[in-house]
């Protein structure tokens, strides 16, 4: 399963990013693989509009299960992450990467 994270760094220890579609880094973990990859999304904070939708195109490409963010998408992005099938979790915006890594695999986080 690939997991991905909105964060504002590119390891472990970042801090999550609570925003979806202006995030500064998505992590995705790979754990079957054991591997973490960082993609830079810096780029979408330009966006006057419709940052959300393309966010969520960008990350379609990255074949993720599940987003974990912090407040989730708006709701054209939601509509877009809907279609792949992703399964969105929140509440994780006030954590690192790697505790809402385990805040999810202990059920703490809210389905979007």
């Amino acid at each position: 399963m690939k997991i991905a994270f909105t964060t504002k760094g590119t390891s472990w220890g970042s801090a999550m990013d609570p925003r979806f579609g202006r995030t500064e880094y998505f992590l995705i973990f790979d754990e079957e693989k054991d591997k973490l990859s960082a993609y830079d999304n810096r780029a979408a904070a330009n966006d006057a509009h419709g940052a959300g939708p393309k966010t969520a195109q960008k990350l379609f490409e990255y074949s993720p299960d599940v987003l974990i963010t912090g407040n989730g998408p708006g709701g054209n992005a939601a509509a877009v992450l809907e279609k792949t099938g992703v399964k969105i979790y929140v509440g994780a915006g006030d954590m690192t990467a790697k505790e809402a890594y385990k805040a999810y695999k202990d059920n703490r986080l809210k389905q979007f």
